[in-house]
């Protein structure tokens, strides 16, 4: 170790030690074996209850988004999408009035049919509705997973009072693992990839539950069946 070395340093060099592993860098065989896992990822065990197919793989993950705290609706085509969010805002009291970011396919949809109104823009603070496309949905936890860029500003998620997101039925997937091996074939990440599983809520105050703590405090999920 070199007396310049820096903290960070210093404290790796002892958990190695303490480990009895060698110095950074002298550990061709370590680094080799870490490398390959990078590569070929494995699974790990993979539970009975996340291996299934349609149409109960989409049962299960009705169930757990309900689980979660959310709430959840079906419609046939991407096109019902609106006339379902104005159907969830006039049975909470909520404005008929979505934020779809500005380079959302969603803000194509027919939104005015429904009696809503769009507004193509960065969600703000306060916005009542923000709207989200999700890649995928994991049947396991009832987890939606939103990939940054043009189409999905990452505000989306922690911005409105409530969120509503979209997921295609042919994009549910079983387990964690499996919605990863997905994203690994589409390409290059996002710079980020949000899970969602229910309105944001913490238990640290008191242990009480209290929803919207970091972002909305609803969250209703539209599964899409074409």
């Amino acid at each position: 170790m070199t007396a310049g070395a820096s903290g960070r340093e210093r404290v790796l060099a002892r958990v190695r030690r303490a480990l009895g592993r060698p110095a950074e860098g002298a550990d061709p065989v370590g680094a080799g074996a870490a490398a390959d896992r990078m590569d070929r990822p494995r699974a790990n065990t993979i539970p009975m209850r996340a291996q299934l197919q349609q149409p109960q793989l989409g049962e299960l993950f009705e169930a757990m988004i309900e689980a979660s705290a959310a709430s959840f609706d079906r419609v046939a085509t991407r096109a019902e999408f609106p006339a379902a969010v104005a159907r969830w805002c006039a049975d909470h009291g909520i404005p008929p009035m979505v934020v779809t970011g500005p380079a959302s396919s969603l803000a194509e949809l027919p939104w005015s049919e429904a009696g809503i109104a769009a507004e193509r823009r960065l969600v703000r603070s306060g916005d009542p509705v923000g709207v989200a496309d999700a890649v995928a949905g994991i049947a396991e936890t009832g987890t939606l997973a939103v990939l940054s860029g043009p189409g999905n500003p990452v505000t989306a998620n922690f911005l409105p009072e409530a969120q509503v997101i979209l997921v295609q039925a042919a994009d549910l997937v079983g387990t964690p693992e499996d919605l990863w091996a997905r994203l690994r074939e589409r390409g290059p990440l996002p710079r980020t990839v949000n899970w969602i599983t229910g309105p944001s809520r913490t238990g640290d105050i008191e242990m009480q539950m209290t929803m919207g703590a970091h972002g909305p405090t609803r969250l209703h999920v539209v599964l899409v069946e074409d």
